[in-house]
């Protein structure tokens, strides 16, 4: 018998429960007209992922229940649908409505994964996923692995549970697990024991570099082990410093590719099967890794703003190459009417950089506007003179310039209630080239998980794309010449820094590859250059600890991944 399964690649906002439900109801519906049997949502699906410590309340609990049985009356219509839905359950959290069997249900597996803490109340909390059928919830499953690296904190928030949930339908039984449980053998392994032909698998993995090439792989081995084929999907969107890059896909009970959705967008697929065996239908190209990066970064720049209400973007230009990537990522993620570009230039800005800035504003139609900080800079002289009297100038006076243009873009955000978007790279994040209050003052760090040689790899792939409408947008003269932050005469930043293809390689093979500095002298790299730019990078950590968040592209980023302490005397010695 053919069977219709549609994989539902949703974009949800975390605690929108009304917004979810009607994105959900809507997909559903679309599932219904096109035959579909089953559809599969990601998860997560109704409270949006992660909700973060929003699990520790109480009322988060009862408003899912209550969400779930909403969902499940404005499904009953769609006769005969199966839907899946991931959301977060508590045992006593019986909402009115509830079918006894499913989510309100009490369980009899205890918590004996997680000791009850002060202000958690002694009941068991899951990350679960239900399915829903004419208006009733017929079971529960309750996710197995918990991830507890990377991002991904779960055993803050819940306990474990490793009973195995399978449904049948049109003669095929098929097992639901999530997420973590498909990248371990044993959940997959139980629900097979429980007599599942098909594994349902939804998803809330953000993308990092290569990321979605690992998912394929992991669940080729799950295959391999099972015989199962797998349905997988995963959300699309951007959550605060996290981007979901959807990429859902099917694989056959051989392990290859029957279907997948393209990444970074929203949208709705259906698969066949033919009993339990998947017939090949479209599979989207992944993009280059370039590609990859941009949209993630549009992605979340789009939704960071659009979820949280702001009504546009402020970008400082300066003439280089960051302000530059990131001015782009702004108007190809809100259109260009919605973001403003704003030159401070000052006695050494150089000609070059301000034609630059104007000519890039103009090629993006954005507005742009030019605002003089010599004045103020000399106020600030002056105010200063009797306590500098005598002293030399020194970063002092280059960190002053900065704070002044940081200053003006945060008064343009709180008068027009645009956000600004800060400019700063990973690469001088890691090393502390970045002035707290300055060039860090602002909301939203687009490239801070960005190092800089991928920077220029990105302004490339921009100005050569032809998947956008408008090329060469980033004047050339911005990705040749030296980088510099233009706080005194003839600066260039590789006065200061090691050159950044080495800066970037040490970045790397330390912060977010851990290995020991030996091995990376081993590698190649000179013995002094290793010491500097690691010692930069510890003693940076208190800048970064105040730096607004930014979106997160590698499987390692400063913020969430990233816990060093700053009061610390550990140094690491080189044999």
């Amino acid at each position: 018998m053919t069977t219709r399964i549609a994989l539902g690649q949703l974009n949800v906002s975390v605690g929108d429960f009304a917004g979810n439900i009607a994105r959900i109801v809507a997909a559903a519906r679309a599932a219904h007209r096109d035959g579909a049997r089953l559809l599969l949502t990601p998860e997560l699906a109704l409270s949006g992922y992660p909700p973060e410590d929003l699990l520790l309340r109480p009322t988060f609990y009862t408003t899912s229940a209550a969400a779930l049985a909403e969902l499940a009356e404005q499904l009953k219509p769609l006769t005969g649908l199966h839907v899946v839905v991931g959301h977060p359950h508590r045992d006593s959290a019986k909402a009115p409505g509830a079918d006894a069997s499913g989510a309100g249900a009490p369980s009899a597996h205890g918590n004996a994964n997680r000791p009850i803490e002060r202000g958690l109340p002694p009941v068991d909390t899951y990350n679960a996923a239900s399915v829903l059928v004419d208006g009733k919830i017929i079971g529960t499953y309750r996710k197995q692995a918990l991830p507890n690296t990377e991002v991904f904190d779960e055993r803050r928030y819940f306990a474990s549970d490793t009973t195995p949930f399978v449904f049948a339908l049109d003669g095929v039984r098929y097992g639901v697990i999530i997420c973590e449980d498909a990248w371990h053998a044993a959940a997959a392994q139980l629900a097979k024991a429980a007599g599942a032909e098909v594994l349902l698998i939804p998803n809330g993995s953000p993308y990092h570099l290569n990321k979605g090439d690992a998912r394929v792989d992991i669940l080729r081995a799950r295959v391999a082990e099972t015989g199962l084929p797998v349905v997988y999907v995963n959300l699309v969107g951007g959550q605060d410093e996290l981007v979901f890059d959807g990429g859902s896909f099917v694989l056959d009970a051989k392990g290859e590719l029957a279907m997948r959705m393209p990444q970074f967008v929203e949208g709705q697929a259906i698969v066949e099967f033919d009993g339990a065996a998947p017939q090949r239908g479209v599979i989207a190209v992944t993009p280059p890794l370039e590609a990859q990066v941009y949209a993630a970064l549009v992605l979340g720049v789009r939704d960071y703003i659009g979820k949280n209400g702001f009504p546009g973007a402020i970008v400082g230009l300066s003439g280089g190459v960051d302000s530059a990537l990131v001015l782009a990522i702004a108007c190809d993620a809100l259109g260009s009417e919605r973001v403003r570009a704003v030159m401070m230039p000052s006695r050494y800005t150089a000609d070059m950089s301000m034609l630059d800035a104007a000519e890039m504003a103009q090629r993006l139609g954005v507005r742009y506007d030019e605002i003089a900080i010599g004045p103020m800079m000399a106020a600030f002289r002056g105010a200063l003179a009797g306590e500098f009297d005598g002293l030399p100038e020194d970063a002092t006076e280059e960190n002053i310039q900065a704070r002044i243009r940081g200053t003006l873009l945060m008064a343009l955000s709180n008068k027009f209630g645009a956000l600004v978007l800060t400019t700063g790279n990973k690469s001088e994040m890691a090393v502390g080239y970045c002035t707290l209050y300055g060039d860090m003052a602002g909301g939203f760090a687009v490239i801070k998980d960005i190092a800089k040689t991928l920077v220029y790899r990105l302004c490339r792939y921009r100005n050569g794309a032809s998947s956008f409408a408008r090329r060469d947008i980033i004047p050339e003269r911005v990705l040749t010449r030296a980088p510099s932050a233009e706080l005194r005469d003839k600066q260039t930043d590789q006065d200061s820094l090691p050159p950044y293809d080495v800066l970037d390689a040490i970045m790397q093979m330390y912060m977010e590859e851990d290995q020991p500095l030996a091995d990376i002298v081993a590698a190649g790299y000179a013995r002094e250059d290793v010491l500097r730019v690691t010692r930069l990078l510890k003693l940076s950590e208190h800048k970064r600890r105040q730096a607004p968040i930014g979106i997160r592209v590698t499987h390692r980023a400063f913020g969430r991944d990233w816990r060093y302490p700053i009061t610390s005397r550990f140094a690491e010695q080189i044999p």
